[in-house]
């Protein structure tokens, strides 16, 4: 993926994570900082199917998991699957179609499973959808609603490139033909082996109390001594608890290890809950955001 992507080790190494913990990730950051190119250069590495579904205001349901066609002939209904049946799927732009086309993605991120009519078909494993997203200021877009939100393992932000990063992209992209090209290196069967593996990882229990501490700690910072009073609305839910434990899996093995640290916890913290968390309009006049919250609770919970 390096050979493609120039910098953004922090995206990259984010995206392999979702993808071996079996979790969904959202991006978010302005046009033109490599979310789709990365996702597609993922997707070049793996022998597996790649869908790109590109969400605009007209979208319909059916758009994206498929519908029944009447055939006049013979008098029956025929499946036509949609564009969510592959392995990765990338939603570009997901908060441009409206909330009705996001809901139809619940059931296939959650159940891995899409029901069209009455009938229920079971997708691929592994399954992924990795969703990019502008920032919400931006014209025509819709805000992702709390649900849909929740089951984005992470999300993402992105920056933009250092200097020096710039203008190596200026060497490598600044061409009009022989762009470079992943090729595929990994196929589905390695990537499961490799979820096994992570599922063997070690995490001790002092190490499971710190991740339930730090999510029921948005819930009811009070109890841990931490002063938010008034600041947070809604805290991550045990969803969190799970992602933040697979996560932590995820980066110890990418790291080579066979346990997880507290560190690994931290590091991969925000991403797991800056969306999970929801804060109170007193915060947001007090220009306090979720991101803050989260910081302040790594910052005065004890590390074991």
């Amino acid at each position: 993926m390096g050979k493609v992507v120039v910098g953004q080790t922090y995206l990259m190494e984010r995206l392999i994570v979702g993808l071996l913990a079996n979790g969904h990730v959202l991006l978010e950051g302005v046009p033109g900082l490599a979310k789709t190119l990365s996702v597609k250069t993922l997707a070049n590495c793996l022998h597996v199917k790649f869908n790109r579904l590109q969400f605009t205001p007209d979208m319909l349901p059916a758009d994206v998991v498929g519908t029944q066609i009447y055939n006049p002939q013979t008098g029956a209904f025929t499946t036509r699957k949609g564009p969510i049946f592959a392995n990765l799927v990338l939603a570009d732009e997901i908060n441009r179609a409206p909330a009705k086309v996001q809901s139809a993605l619940l059931e296939a991120m959650q159940e891995r499973q899409v029901t069209i009519a009455d009938q229920t078909f079971k997708l691929a494993d592994p399954f992924l959808v990795l969703a990019t997203q502008n920032p919400i200021e931006q014209e025509g877009t819709y805000p992702l609603p709390e649900a849909q939100v929740d089951r984005f393992m992470m999300k993402l932000k992105i920056g933009y490139p250092t200097r020096d990063e710039e203008r190596s992209i200026l060497d490598l992209m600044a061409r009009t033909t022989g762009l470079p090209e992943a090729r595929a290196v990994v196929d589905p069967a390695q990537i499961l082996e490799a979820r096994q593996v992570i599922n063997e990882i070690y995490v001790d229990d002092k190490v499971k109390d710190y991740i339930v501490d730090l999510v029921c700690a948005t819930r009811e910072p009070q109890r841990y001594n931490i002063q938010l009073q008034g600041l947070i609305q809604l805290g991550a839910s045990p969803r969190a608890t799970i992602a933040l434990t697979l996560t932590a899996k995820a980066l110890a093995f990418l790291r080579g290890r066979g346990f997880v640290t507290p560190q690994d916890v931290k590091t991969i913290g925000l991403d797991v809950l800056r969306h999970r968390v929801t804060v109170t309009y007193e915060a947001e006049a007090e220009e306090k955001t979720s991101e803050m919250v989260i910081q302040k609770i790594f910052e005065e919970l004890p590390v074991p």
